[in-house]
């Protein structure tokens, strides 16, 4: 996670403030909140495609079941892909991690979709892994046609 820091200096520098590189800080700050945000969005890649009907986006999930993740709509125009990705149960007492990289972590990204954008119909399936949300576009008006007879 240092890495991550060290990469970029806004994070590095939300980082030293909100003193999570102390361990004994338990309070919740503005600052914390939006560093785990942060690093939350950074840890989900996906792709969006655009149909002549629909948009589409897909994001790996690997070895997530469809009840960890999350798919709303806010605010009537803002997608949300979230989730958790959780640890597997520590039930074998006799073994013990010589090396563990995997991590129990949350992801989330939020996209603002377009004025053309049907939030209502919106459908999402994940299948090995890769979550794959369709969200159909309204059709545009028929132009109104009106004859009109000359004299």
């Amino acid at each position: 996670m240092d890495i991550l820091f060290a990469r970029d200096p806004l994070l590095h520098a939300l980082h030293h403030l909100t003193g999570e590189d102390e361990s004994a800080q338990e309070e919740v700050t503005p600052a914390k909140t939006y560093l785990r945000e942060r690093n939350a969005m950074a840890s989900t890649a996906v792709d969006v495609k655009e149909y002549p009907s629909s948009y589409v986006f897909v994001a790996d999930m690997p070895g997530l079941k469809s009840s960890d993740i999350k798919v709303t709509v806010e605010h009537g125009n803002v997608l949300v892909l979230s989730g958790k990705r959780k640890r597997e149960d520590e039930a074998d007492t006799e073994a013990k991690y010589l090396s563990l990289e995997r991590r129990a972590t949350k992801f989330m990204r939020k996209f603002t979709l377009p004025g053309n954008a049907d939030s209502e119909k919106i459908s999402a399936s994940c299948q090995d892994g890769v979550l794959r949300v369709t969200v159909p576009k309204v059709p545009p008006p028929t132009p109104k046609i009106i004859n009109i007879e000359v004299k």
